[in-house]
């Protein structure tokens, strides 16, 4: 079963460091390699990666404990 992104769908995933810490993400734009997202930081587009056939996204940025939205 494959996991693809949907356009109007806000994903959430937990901080690593706080559990209490909550990311979100509203995907506004899609296409096959990227998505565009709504964050409290504003609009921003990012690199869609796939793993064994799920999609994922750093929101804020790829660094050691970044976030990572899965669909």
């Amino acid at each position: 079963m494959e996991s693809r992104f949907e356009v109007g769908k806000t994903y959430t995933t937990r901080s690593a460091c706080d559990y209490n810490c909550i990311f979100e993400a509203k995907v506004i734009k899609k296409t096959a390699k990227t998505v565009t997202v709504e964050t409290n930081e504003g609009v921003k587009r990012c690199k869609v990666h796939e793993y064994r056939d799920e999609q994922f996204f750093y929101p804020f940025g790829q660094y050691s404990m970044a976030p990572v939205m899965k669909a």
